[in-house]
């Protein structure tokens, strides 16, 4: 059971990039999916999160408008597709999963169980 997040790498401002998380071992139906990120020296960060039962979606907003979070039927994949890209999106991303559950914010860390191992996106002229 595991994560595995892709697609990171360097762009320049104003640039997209498309991160990829395949699930392997269990089926994303009925979880919250979620990515964060952590640049160098400060805490992980909430970025965005998809809950399959009702394909709702949040985003932070300091990337409202810019990165969509989404997830393929057909595959054990979910993505987070980032547009306008600024030097401070620079960070390791992260994709996270967790079972539905009640009570549950899916903003916080803590709230997710199964983590992907980061993928660095940089942003930079």
């Amino acid at each position: 059971v595991q994560l595995q997040a892709s697609g990171g790498g360097r762009v320049q401002p104003g640039g997209s990039l498309r991160l990829s998380c395949t699930a392997s071992g269990f089926t994303l139906d009925y979880h919250a999916l979620g990515w964060f990120r952590q640049a160098p020296g400060q805490e992980r960060e909430w970025v965005s999160y998809f809950t399959v039962s009702n394909r709702y979606t949040a985003s932070a907003d300091s990337v409202k408008g810019r990165f969509t979070i989404s997830r393929d039927n057909a595959d054990e994949r979910f993505y987070l597709t980032m547009n306008r890209l600024r030097p401070g999106d620079t960070a390791v991303y992260y994709c996270a999963a967790t079972m539905e559950g009640i009570g549950l914010d899916y903003r916080s860390p803590s709230d997710y169980d199964m983590w992907g191992q980061g993928t660095l996106v940089t942003v930079s002229s």
